[in-house]
């Protein structure tokens, strides 16, 4: 994590759930900061200089999906949405707008725990990669500079657009990414909605880079929204 009690911002209208929040965040040791508007949130959240933010996407002022672009204007710390909203739609409308995962009331607080610890890992991880040009989830290895791949310290041939995907994944680690979003990363704006391309490609990846490609362990699917790389 960034640091030994990282700063929370909580950005929901409900006070249960906010006190519900504080209180237990506060017990994992978290610093936790409250706000009730979306644009109270917005300004807690450039005071602040949070490590993370839950956010609620039903606001009584704004939608959160415009808090997300108003953070994301100047910040990439990670953002996990709280909502009662779960339609498909509806989250990939906030993963496009910048979220980095989401998670549907009611939700299990053990859940919320570790995609919170998920996202402050990815964000350190970020800031090592960019470091070191090395990536490592489990047996998975990827050094950057030279664009070679290995599964279990053995290299591992990639195509090239085999190998874009995969930094593509790489490059957000630990978030939920929407098939729009990576089909607009690999092949370019033209093919967002040429879904089969996306999933011939990573189902090649986890051919040769999962243990069981039918029951893949970092290369995850999020049913009806994307993918996810699990670090």
């Amino acid at each position: 994590m960034t640091k030994s009690n990282p700063t929370l911002i909580v950005i929901e209208d409900d006070p249960s759930i906010r006190g519900f929040l504080r209180t237990s965040l506060t017990a994992q040791h978290f610093q936790v900061f409250e706000a009730k508007t979306g644009k109270q949130g917005i300004i807690e959240a450039s005071v602040r200089k949070p490590d993370l933010v839950i956010l609620d996407l039903g606001l009584p002022d704004m939608e959160g999906v415009e808090v997300i672009k108003a953070i994301r204007s100047w910040s990439a710390l990670p953002i996990i949405i709280l909502s009662a909203r779960s339609h498909e739609q509806q989250k990939i409308e906030a993963l496009d707008a910048g979220a980095d995962d989401y998670l549907s009331k009611p939700f299990s607080f053990g859940e919320l725990l570790a995609r919170i610890r998920v996202g402050l890992r990815h964000a350190l991880r970020s800031g090592e990669a960019l470091a070191t040009e090395v990536f490592q989830t489990g047996p998975l290895k990827v050094d950057l500079h030279h664009r070679i791949v290995y599964v279990n310290d053995a290299e591992v041939h990639l195509t090239p657009i085999q190998y874009r995907l995969l930094c593509v994944m790489i490059k957000h680690a630990g978030k939920v990414l929407t098939q729009q979003h990576i089909l607009k990363e690999v092949w370019g704006p033209s093919y967002q909605e040429n879904a089969h391309y996306l999933r011939i490609y990573m189902s090649q990846l986890r051919q040769k880079l999962e243990h069981d490609p039918s029951q893949p362990k970092f290369l995850l699917t999020e049913s009806g929204v994307g993918y996810r790389l699990k670090v």
